[in-house]
């Protein structure tokens, strides 16, 4: 039965939306709500202007999708390690949940591709941060139009199950900042984190947090927590300025 109804959906899509057949090749879901996704791809430097003075884009898409990427995560760590701690519990979740990895999902699936942006970009290119947005804005346009069962199977089955090895990542150090100030130690280099906007926070409550070496600013990175933000940072800094590869 799930065959032929999956050929009937196929059917229905050929010659459709190609956004439709997309998300369909993605999620194995026929989509229900297009307006969702369409909303899920646009970046807020391409939103869209209402009648009533307001603009739509992916922000309010990728709180709600964030917020589910968390759940599913803390679930998924919670039911296969239980008897490890809280500490340990939260360290785990910050391996799979952080614009490093998000990043990485999202041009893996392609979604980098489908972001709808300003063309004023550079090169009309994404940028890390850009790219874990829309995937959790994705996530949040299928929680919306398929419910949390099917966002949950999603996460579980094409998400982590092909692209995140648990026990792996018991054993890894992700602690970049710890491993850029050992470096600046050893080469007699001064490092600091710095908060760029300390006394206002962006629009969408998140941190830009600044690497100074030497007193020069090196790297930066946003996230919603100081010590992720801090993280991405540092391992921005040994990948990209050092060619060291941060995992």
């Amino acid at each position: 039965m799930k065959r032929l109804i999956d050929r009937v959906r196929k059917r229905l899509l050929r010659g459709s939306n190609p956004l439709a057949t997309r998300i369909f090749e993605l999620t194995d879901l026929y989509p229900k709500s297009m307006h969702l996704y369409e909303l899920a791809f646009t970046h807020s430097s391409a939103r869209v202007g209402l009648e009533d003075g307001l603009h739509k884009s992916n922000e309010r898409l990728e709180y709600l999708g964030d917020a589910v990427l968390d759940l599913v995560v803390a679930d998924v760590l919670f039911r296969r390690f239980p008897y490890r701690d809280e500490g340990f519990l939260t360290n785990m979740r910050s391996k799979v949940v952080n614009t490093q990895f998000l990043d990485t999902l999202a041009r893996e699936l392609g979604l980098d591709k489908m972001l709808q942006h300003t063309a004023g970009n550079r090169r009309n290119e994404t940028s890390k941060n850009m790219n874990a947005d829309v995937f959790e804005a994705f996530l949040g346009a299928i929680y919306l139009d398929q419910g949390y069962p099917r966002t949950y199977h999603f996460i579980c089955n094409r998400i982590l199950t092909p692209f995140v090895d648990l026990e792996e990542l018991t054993i890894t150090d992700h602690n970049y900042k710890s491993r850029l100030v050992e470096w600046a130690q050893r080469n007699g280099k001064r490092i600091s984190f710095e908060v760029e906007n300390r006394f206002e926070r962006s629009r969408k409550g998140k941190i830009t947090v600044r690497v100074l070496l030497d007193g020069q600013t090196v790297a930066k990175a946003t996230d919603s927590s100081r010590k992720m933000a801090e993280q991405n940072a540092a391992a921005y800094f040994l990948e990209q300025k050092l060619g060291k590869d941060p995992v």
